[in-house]
């Protein structure tokens, strides 16, 4: 790893078994984080062949170098969509043909990136997101919102979040038979929208 910094290249580059790569982690290397490029391109270059354009592959050229992730992004556009009142911005994004704004996009990048998911909490009063990391049990999952939760784990009533939206309700969910029971062992998926039930 020595000889490999001294070379003047980054830690996540080198090849290391296992064994190895659990001891580096435990040393915190900077350049051993996950790296992302954000490659700003023009208003009038976005679209189809923006992949294409010659700096977007010089940087994605140095991103494969690196084990690195590249996303292209226009900032000029970003600042007129956050200045759209919110009706506005997803029939503005769909006439651009680019579908999510790059600010959505860098979030869900950056979440892969480090190994992260959302479950959603859902009240009458208040809907709640929470990160975890990606392979969290359900109890575990539990303990982020209280350590109580943790402790009295019961089990989970899960529904994911596109089928809770296309029905509308937690009820309509319920009737439909989209709701979940999972236990101590389940892998919280990303997008599950939890109840959780304990005892204390």
């Amino acid at each position: 790893m020595l000889a490999h910094l001294n070379e003047g290249r980054p830690a996540r580059t080198c090849e290391l078994t296992d064994d190895e790569r659990e001891q580096v982690e435990g040393w915190f290397l900077l350049t051993m984080k996950p790296v992302l490029y954000a490659a700003n391109i023009g208003e009038d270059e976005l679209g189809e062949g923006q992949d294409d354009l010659p700096n977007v592959k010089k940087v994605r050229e140095i991103a494969e170098k690196e084990n690195a992730r590249v996303m292209v992004i226009s900032a000029k556009v970003e600042e007129e969509i956050a200045q759209l009142p919110l009706d506005e911005k997803q029939m503005f994004l769909e006439e651009l043909g680019i579908g999510a704004s790059g600010l959505d996009r860098l979030v869900q990048v950056s979440y892969e990136l480090l190994g992260l998911i959302s479950f959603l909490t859902a009240g009458p009063k208040e809907v709640r997101a929470w990160t975890i990391e990606k392979g969290t049990k359900a109890p575990q999952a539990a303990g982020k919102i209280h350590t109580d939760f943790e402790k009295g784990f019961i089990r989970a009533e899960i529904v994911p979040y596109e089928d809770l939206v296309r029905e509308g309700s937690m009820k309509a969910c319920k009737e439909k038979g989209l709701v979940r029971s999972e236990g101590k062992d389940y892998v919280m998926q990303d997008g599950d929208v939890t109840l959780f039930l304990f005892n204390v």
